[in-house]
C-alpha cells in the first residue's frame, strides 16, 4: 500500500509582518551577493526554499516560519525575514560543498588532469554539437544523473535540458580568453577555473528569448531558476554528486573524486 505524502503546512505561525516583507523583497531588495548589484533575489528563491526544506510559496507564513527556524539554527536573529546576512550564511554552506571553491588560485591551482583520464560525451549528450570531455567518472555519474530526470516528464519535454555545453577546458586557453575578455578572477571568467579539473560542467537549464545558455544577465538566470531541468537538479543533483555554483544556474560540479 502506498501512502500519499501529507501536503506542507504553510499557514504555520511566524514573526509578525515576515511574509510581507519577504513578498517586497523577493523584487526589490537592493544588494551584491557576489560582488555586482543585483535587484531582488528571484534568482536565489528556489535554493533558498531548498536550503530551508520548504514548498510553501515565499508568501506564505510557512517560508516565513521555516526561515526563522533556520536562522535560528545557525545563530541570526529569527526574523523570518530574507536578508543579505542570512543569505551570506546559506552562500558560505553552498560554497563549502564545492571542493573547487577551497582553491587559493595564486598558490594551489590545481594540474589538469592527463587526457587518459577524460571521455568524451556522446553528440546526443552534448548542445549545439560541441566537443565535450569529462573525467570518465564524473560523465558516468551525469550519465545516471540524466536518466534519472528525464523520467520526469516536465524535463524531459525539453530535449536541451540538461545536454553540456562546456566541461573540461584547457588551462592555458581558459586563461588567455579571460584575458581577452578583461575579466579574470572576476564573476565570469577565472584565471584558474573549475573546469581545467574535468569534473565541472555547464548543462543547458533553460534561456531567456535572446540570451545565451550562460549570461549571467538577471532576466536570463531568472528564467534558469524557473525551469524544471533547474529546480530538478536543486532537489535531486546531490544523490548523483554533483553541487552547484549558485550565481551561475548552469554551472555544476562532481564531487566524487578529488581534484
Amino acid at each position: 500500500m502506498v501512502v500519499a505524502a501529507m501536503p506542507e503546512n504553510c499557514t504555520i505561525p511566524a514573526p509578525v509582518g515576515a511574509s510581507a516583507a519577504n513578498v517586497a523583497s523577493l523584487g526589490t531588495l537592493a544588494w551584491s551577493p557576489f560582488g555586482r548589484p543585483e535587484t531582488g533575489w528571484t534568482v536565489y528563491y528556489p535554493r533558498v526554499a531548498v536550503e530551508l526544506g520548504t514548498t510553501c510559496p515565499v508568501a506564505s507564513e510557512g517560508f516565513a516560519a521555516k526561515l526563522a527556524d533556520w536562522q535560528a539554527r545557525h545563530r541570526l536573529a529569527p526574523t523570518g525575514v530574507f536578508d543579505p546576512l542570512t543569505f551570506v550564511a546559506m552562500k558560505s554552506r553552498w560554497q563549502s560543498a564545492r571542493p573547487f571553491a577551497h582553491i587559493d588560485g595564486k598558490n594551489a591551482c590545481p594540474p589538469p588532469p592527463p587526457d587518459t583520464a577524460l571521455a568524451a560525451a556522446a553528440p546526443r549528450e552534448v548542445f549545439a554539437g560541441k566537443s565535450i570531455r569529462l573525467r570518465t567518472a564524473a560523465l558516468t555519474a551525469y550519465r545516471a544523473m540524466v536518466a534519472a530526470a528525464r523520467r520526469d516528464p516536465a524535463v524531459a519535454a525539453e530535449p536541451r535540458a540538461l545536454t553540456i555545453f562546456s566541461a573540461f577546458r584547457d588551462p592555458d586557453s581558459d586563461a588567455a580568453r579571460c584575458t581577452a575578455e578583461g575579466n579574470c578572477n572576476g564573476i565570469v571568467r577565472a584565471t584558474c577555473s573549475a573546469h581545467r579539473t574535468g569534473l565541472a560542467l555547464d548543462m543547458w537549464v533553460g534561456q531567456a528569448p535572446g540570451y545565451g545558455p550562460d549570461s549571467t544577465a538577471d532576466a536570463n538566470r531568472a528564467a534558469m531558476v524557473a525551469s524544471p531541468a533547474y529546480r530538478w537538479l536543486l532537489v535531486h543533483a546531490k544523490q548523483y554528486g554533483f553541487v552547484n555554483y549558485v550565481f551561475e544556474p548552469w554551472h555544476w560540479e562532481w564531487t566524487g573524486e578529488p581534484i
